[in-house]
């Protein structure tokens, strides 16, 4: 699969609409198809790694960029948690993912962390850290990237939105959802990044798909994910998000890739 043109993803939606599961669905998709696959856990409520099906005694052993108290100090020359130093501003950060990542079913998982914010905003150790180390990775890895980022796009700026293929904003069919989801096209619009397409998430039914299309007329809908106790299910089991789904949903998330491919 070497010809294939590895493709950087940022997934973005309210809290709760299913993003992460989004995420990992494609992920899988990826990894099965024999390409090299590198998964950024960017939200502070990290949960990719569950919807990976990675078990609980792995997940246990990751430990979050943000909290790698030697590495920050290491690569900035400041130590953690703490404001009013000085620091590099442009630490190395090639070799990390490499370094930190834990491998499972072919996808490269990276867990960014939560940053503390002091005061009207960080400019920590930590945060310029991460911020070098999600420039690094969509301008200059050379595999695929699905980022699952926070409820926004925190994690990236200007210059790292010009290296992101797609943007995918997974929403679902409620007022709130939908709120959000006009709010982080407003923050795409700022940073320039302009490929932006649309995910329904929970959808049970025509009244749903109508409210969802209706409400936000202007931007490209790629799939719509039904309500279903499958993925319900999924969760309590601890199963990746694909070896839990039955063919239906498995055809659903295989025909978005294949959207998202040629976007």
């Amino acid at each position: 699969m070497s010809d294939v043109k590895p493709i950087k993803i940022a997934v973005s939606g309210k809290g709760g609409v299913g993003k992460t599961t989004i995420a990992a669905a494609l992920l899988l998709l990826m990894a099965r198809r024999g390409r090299r696959v590198l998964a950024v856990d960017a939200d502070p409520d990290a949960n990719l790694a569950t919807a990976l099906g990675l078990d609980a005694e792995t997940q246990a052993a990751i430990i979050p960029i943000a909290k790698q108290a030697a590495l920050i100090e290491e690569r900035t020359g400041a130590k953690p948690n703490q404001f009013g130093q000085l620091f590099k501003l442009n630490p190395e950060v090639a070799d990390i993912a490499d370094t930190f990542a834990t491998r499972h079913c072919g996808v490269d998982l990276l867990v960014l962390g939560a940053v503390p914010k002091g005061g009207g905003g960080c400019a920590c150790a930590e945060n310029v850290l991460i911020r070098a180390l999600v420039n690094d990775l969509v301008l200059y890895k050379n595999e695929a990237l699905v980022m699952d980022m926070e409820a926004g796009i925190e994690h990236l700026g200007r210059a790292t939105a010009s290296g992101v293929d797609l943007m995918l904003l997974v929403v679902e069919p409620g007022q709130r959802s939908v709120d959000s989801a006009r709010r982080i096209l407003r923050l795409c619009q700022d940073i320039h990044l302009k490929n932006i397409k649309l995910v329904a998430n929970k959808v049970n039914g025509q009244p749903d798909r109508d409210f969802l299309t209706q409400a936000l007329p202007d931007v490209e809908f790629l799939a719509f994910v039904p309500y279903t106790e499958e993925l319900r299910g999924i969760d309590r089991t601890g199963r990746s998000v694909l070896d839990g789904a039955g063919p239906e949903l498995a055809a659903v998330f295989e025909a978005l890739l294949a959207k998202v491919e040629a976007s």
